[in-house]
């Protein structure tokens, strides 16, 4: 792509964007408008988008869990506890009752955090703060803290850094890069969907009319929205999912 391509394609995503903007947030596209802090630049509306889904998912939580009933459970106590069984059922396959029960909670955790900041980027003027490839980072780096911590707290020190060396120990260069690649494609994963899902749907919007942004705008990408739903449930599974693998990897039994 050509650089004037390249800019026209981004002033395109910019008009989207300063048109949908109600809300009067920070853009992706106005880089001058960063925080900086230490040297390090911080998106302000990726940090707002990220307090909003911390919010959602804390409302969640107590909506689904104010009127515990054990003999007639509410709508919203029963879908709490399909989660939470059908999530259960993954990390104690993997990791057994004992070492999986502390996991649960994290990966339930895991699952509404990442669905819910998927979805968020859905609603016209907002965004997803998984469409930041530092948020997604942020939650790779926690997922390789509990792999090394479940490790040594279930199989020891020693024989944690141990399987480094198995099983011959050449092949300590091959584990250290598998485990530089965890992280990495566990974010660029889940980044990538998810940003590639809101620009492809701010491309259609900018494909019609400005006057027709607000809600006749959304009408073209409704296919692409309920796909972008999809994809945003999938992507929050399989997170999920592979960080029940990564830790089962590391502290489930020699089976």
């Amino acid at each position: 792509m050509s650089a004037a391509a390249a800019a026209g394609h981004h002033d395109m995503l910019h008009e989207v964007e300063v048109a949908l903007n109600y809300w009067g947030l920070p853009l992706f596209t106005e880089y001058d408008k960063y925080w900086h802090v230490f040297g390090l630049s911080i998106s302000p509306r990726t940090m707002i988008m990220t307090w909003l889904t911390m919010a959602l998912v804390l409302l969640f939580a107590w909506y689904c869990t104010r009127k515990l009933d054990v003999r007639k459970p509410g709508k919203a106590q029963a879908l709490f506890e399909l989660l939470w069984d059908f999530l259960g059922e993954q990390v104690y396959a993997n990791l057994g009752h004992k070492k999986g029960a502390p996991m649960v909670t994290i990966v339930l955790t895991f699952f509404i955090f990442i669905l819910f900041a998927n979805l968020l980027g859905l609603v016209p003027t907002l965004n997803s703060p998984t469409a930041d490839k530092n948020t997604t980072f942020g939650l790779a780096l926690i997922v390789v803290f509990l792999i090394h911590y479940f490790g040594i707290k279930f199989t020891g020190l020693g024989k944690h850094v141990g399987h480094y060396f198995q099983p011959f120990k050449p092949f300590v260069v091959l584990n250290l890069i598998e485990e530089v690649a965890r992280p990495v494609t566990l974010a660029f994963r889940l980044y990538g969907n998810i940003f590639a899902g809101e620009v492809l749907i701010a491309v259609l919007l900018g494909l019609i009319s400005i006057n027709a942004y607000v809600f006749g705008g959304f009408l073209p990408s409704v296919i692409w929205l309920a796909f972008s739903v999809f994809v945003g449930c999938v992507q929050a599974f399989v997170f999920s999912m592979l960080t029940i693998a990564y830790v089962a990897q590391m502290a489930g039994d020699e089976h």
